[in-house]
């Protein structure tokens, strides 16, 4: 790097690294997401500085718009991830259950889905996370950007209906 760049860039990135980190850490809540997602985006700013066009905008909101694409990016993988690993551990522990009967083995799954759509979004969602993503209480807290108070409601909501719907069941 030549040294004019590399003193262009310590100014850009002390105009913006604290405003695109604190982006990335309102959507993530994650420090460390956030740190990685700042770095990505300071370098991609670097990178394709040519496209920047002042008639849209500020650099500022050009860097704070990365930062939140890349920020709600991140979170989607990580949903998608989470989602692939329960349906993975679903369809494992279904072949690792070999003992059964293949009828009591589409009963139990049927009964599980049955069960899993009497909650709602909220509540399915952070039971996955805890239960196939492995993630804590404060980990989805973090992870979905809501109270912690709010995943611990949900969980207990969701527990109770499906203790009622396999009762039922």
């Amino acid at each position: 790097m030549v040294l004019g760049d590399r003193a262009a860039f310590e100014l850009l990135y002390d105009a913006l690294a604290r405003p695109v980190y604190g982006a990335a850490l309102r959507t993530l809540r994650s420090p460390a997401h956030a740190e990685e997602v700042a770095q990505e985006v300071l370098l991609e700013v670097w990178r394709t500085a040519a496209a920047y066009r002042p008639e849209r905008g500020t650099v500022m909101t050009w860097a704070l718009t990365i930062a939140h694409h890349r920020a709600v990016d991140r979170v989607r993988s990580v949903r998608a991830a989470v989602e692939r690993e329960a349906r993975v551990a679903l369809r494992d522990g279904a072949a690792r259950d070999s003992v059964s009967s293949p009828a009591e083995s589409l009963l139990d799954r049927q009964g599980v889905r049955t069960a899993l759509a009497r909650l709602t979004g909220a509540q399915r969602e952070s039971l996955v996370l805890a239960y196939y993503g492995g993630y804590s209480q404060s980990e989805i807290a973090r992870l979905l950007g809501i109270p912690l108070g709010t995943v611990k409601t949900r969980m207990r909501e969701g527990l109770r209906r499906l203790r009622d719907a396999f009762e039922e069941w």
